[in-house]
C-alpha cells in the first residue's frame, strides 16, 4: 500500500513543477499546484484525465461549460477533450490520467499492448 497526505506536499513552482506521485501503465497521478493567478490554459491530453481539487478553489472549464470547484470537487475529461483550470486565489489539484501513456500520447509511437 502507498499513501500521500495530499495537502501537505509541496508544489513549489505552481504549476510549473507538478510533482508525480505515481506512474505505472494503468495510471498516472500527478499534483499540481495553482499560485495565485496561474492556470492550465485551453489543452487537451491522450488519456482519460480527473482532476480532484484537494486544497484552495479553482474555475475549470470544458465544452463552454464552467464550474467553480471548492476542495473536494471531481470533474472527468475525456480523452482529447479541451479544458482548462485556473485558481484566482490559488489551487492543489490531483490529476489521475489513464491509461498511461494514452495513445498517441507520444507523436509518431503508437503505445505498447
Amino acid at each position: 500500500m502507498q499513501s500521500w497526505t495530499l495537502p501537505e506536499i509541496d508544489t513549489p513552482g505552481g504549476s510549473r513543477s507538478p510533482v508525480v506521485l505515481l506512474s505505472e501503465d494503468e495510471a498516472r497521478a500527478v499534483l499540481v499546484g495553482l499560485d495565485p493567478g496561474q492556470e492550465l490554459g485551453d489543452h487537451q491530453v491522450k488519456e482519460h484525465a480527473w482532476v480532484v481539487v484537494v486544497d484552495g478553489s479553482a474555475r475549470i472549464g470544458a465544452g463552454g461549460e464552467e464550474i467553480e470547484a471548492p476542495v473536494g470537487t471531481l470533474v472527468h475529461f475525456e480523452p482529447d477533450e479541451r479544458h482548462f483550470v485556473r485558481s484566482e486565489n490559488g489551487a492543489k489539484i490531483l490529476l489521475l490520467l489513464a491509461p498511461w501513456p494514452g495513445e498517441g500520447h507520444y507523436r509518431g509511437q503508437e503505445r505498447a499492448s
